[in-house]
């Protein structure tokens, strides 16, 4: 709780955090606006594939003209990295291929990193975790983003005792959504193509929430950050209120959905008539609790805590998160601290690529988000046992024989370069990571 602290003795000593941003988007712009108030923090260089929208971005967030000028603009990630000037490299990009790139070559900078890609980060995350610590070097989960929060949430509840029994997050969901292309998305967040496209919304990218994608990733990496179990057939999105999820995500045993305590899961924040839940949480995480006694299950009582009907089970919850308004935690912890906000360290949860319609011979796969393939979570045991295709290898790559929808493509199913450096950073996680 000291480092606001820490913080200001940078502040004070005139030796800023120097931060190194790739990829000025959304979740790169919401940093960005925290920079200027954020003292004993610099960002000094920022790389992006349009450094003239990268400039535009500075100055939408509210950067004078001496602060962007006092910046280091680059088209190449690669120049940003090596910059002398820069302590902490922040992967923004959100593609999977770059960003393990982009680790790699941080690691052999000796640069932290925070992985805002969880697309990468799911890929080949664990793999690339162990090898930064054994540098001595960071690599973390970005704060803001769901996967960190939740994993600060579980690390809360092991730390003081308790066993955890579900963690995840609240989306909005409906089984129909599996099959939404980019060309139907803007309904479903209530705007028009026009509306969507003055303000530079990118379909294909929110589709990968409402259609799934996203939600697989990120309890992928949640159950590989927190050493949780997936679900053997995928998740299963309870409609559930804020008030409910100590009595929901819970064994089935006791009253829940759960197959078995210590497991992932997303709840939805609508029924499956369409209706909205009350009190949902859509934009929140989550942690579910077990009392290790019958002392402390009364001590949830009396101190307000929900709890189920046993009394054994009570949840906290974060009903919100800021993305990247909150981006700079990650940062100085690594800085200053040289911890992580989160860090995959096991394989247990990994996210495939599945059918959104019946896939023919030569069809090209255009990932995340598209209109070929949605992300499922699927236990990494199974992944491996089945050959599952992961989502982060599932853009241009072509179909050789026919997948009906609804199915997991595997790798046989595809035609995939083996040789390709993505491609074999992923084995190597394989291999060393063996579910």
């Amino acid at each position: 709780m000291n480092l606001y602290a820490l913080l200001q003795d940078c502040a004070a000593s005139g030796n800023p955090v120097r931060v190194g941003l790739i990829g000025a988007g959304k979740f790169g712009s919401m940093f960005l606006s925290q920079v200027p108030t954020t003292h004993g923090m610099n960002v000094t260089a920022i790389a992006d594939l349009d450094v003239a929208g990268a400039r535009a971005a500075c100055k939408t967030v509210g950067w004078d003209e001496e602060r962007i000028e006092a910046v280091r603009f680059y088209d190449d990630a690669a120049d940003l990295i090596a910059d002398p000037k820069v302590d902490v490299v922040i992967e923004a990009t959100g593609h999977p291929a770059a960003g393990l790139k982009h680790a790699q070559a941080a690691l052999a900078e000796g640069k932290h990193i925070i992985m805002v890609n969880v697309e990468a980060d799911v890929l080949a995350g664990p793999l690339l975790a162990a090898k930064f610590r054994k540098a001595g070097l960071v690599y973390s989960m970005a704060y803001g983003d769901q996967p960190a929060l939740t994993s600060e949430l579980v690390d809360w509840a092991r730390a003081a005792g308790f066993e955890v029994i579900a963690a995840g997050k609240g989306t909005k969901y409906l089984p129909e959504h599996h099959s939404v292309t980019p060309d139907g998305v803007w309904q479903h967040y209530g705007l028009t193509a026009d509306e969507a496209a003055a303000a530079e919304m990118n379909s294909q990218m929110f589709n990968s929430f409402l259609d799934g994608t996203k939600s697989a990733i990120e309890m992928a990496a949640i159950a590989n950050a927190c050493d949780l179990a997936a679900p053997s057939g995928g998740l299963a999105f309870p409609p559930c209120s804020t008030d409910d999820l100590q009595s929901t995500l819970i064994p089935r045993a006791d009253g829940g959905v759960l197959e078995a305590a210590g497991m992932v899961e997303v709840v939805s924040s609508l029924n499956r008539d369409g209706s909205e839940v009350s009190r949902d949480l859509r934009w929140g995480v989550y942690v579910v609790i077990k009392a290790p006694n019958d002392y402390a299950a009364a001590c949830f009582s009396q101190y307000g805590l929900p709890t189920d009907k046993t009394g054994q089970y009570a949840v906290m919850y974060k009903p919100f998160h800021l993305i990247g308004l909150e981006l700079g935690i990650s940062v100085l912890s690594a800085a200053l601290r040289g911890e992580p906000t989160g860090q995959s360290r096991s394989f247990n949860g990994d996210a495939v690529a599945c059918a959104k319609r019946d896939l023919a011979v030569g069809d090209m796969l255009d990932g995340e988000g598209g209109y070929t393939v949605w992300g499922k979570l699927m236990p990494a045991s199974d992944s491996i046992k089945r050959g599952a295709l992961p989502i982060g290898l599932a853009g241009g790559v072509r179909v050789l024989r026919p997948v009906a929808k609804n199915t997991v493509l595997c790798w046989d199913d595809v035609a995939i370069d083996a040789a390709d450096p993505t491609m074999l950073l992923r084995r190597e996680m394989e291999a060393e990571f063996k579910p």
